[in-house]
């Protein structure tokens, strides 16, 4: 499984940069990660072949905002687990910029989730969806970092 944890715009604090980091390397257990920062919105819709219509897509978009589908941990496995087993496009799991994302940008993901009804600092955003990706994995192959919940 290929996943590309996708943010827009620079990483400004150094303990940010160092979670990110962390947990990258920790998925990197479980499946091929790459973090990857962009200038803005159409970058990841070009990135993600979303430019002409989505059947022309290049990978599977999904997009963080407190409007989306919300998930338990186990709930967010198994929709990992299921996109593994089903899908052989990359995973590309987005977290917007200080003002999220445009509507334009959310109509062409494939999937809205929520990291929970509070509004969190898109940094900080980004360091819950790479926990969760984590723990998601962990929880799949029995691992207990999970089991302490």
């Amino acid at each position: 499984m290929k996943i590309k944890i996708v943010w827009i715009g620079k990483t400004k604090e150094a303990t940010i940069q160092a979670l990110t980091e962390e947990y990258l390397k920790r998925i990197s257990r479980y499946a091929q990660v790459e973090g990857v920062a962009l200038r803005d919105e159409a970058a990841l819709v070009e990135m993600c072949g979303r430019a002409e219509t989505k059947s022309s897509a290049k990978s599977t978009l999904v997009l963080t905002d407190s409007r989306g589908k919300e998930f338990s941990s186990e709930g967010f496995a198994k929709f990992l687990g299921d996109y593994q087993d089903r899908n052989s496009l990359p995973l590309v799991l987005a977290v917007g910029g200080a003002d999220g994302f445009r509507s334009e940008t959310r109509s062409a993901a494939q999937h809205v989730i929520s990291l929970g009804k509070m509004t969190l600092a898109h940094e900080l955003a980004r360091v819950v969806l790479l926990e969760q990706v984590y723990r998601a994995f962990t929880i799949l192959k029995g691992h207990p970092y999970h089991s302490g919940h």
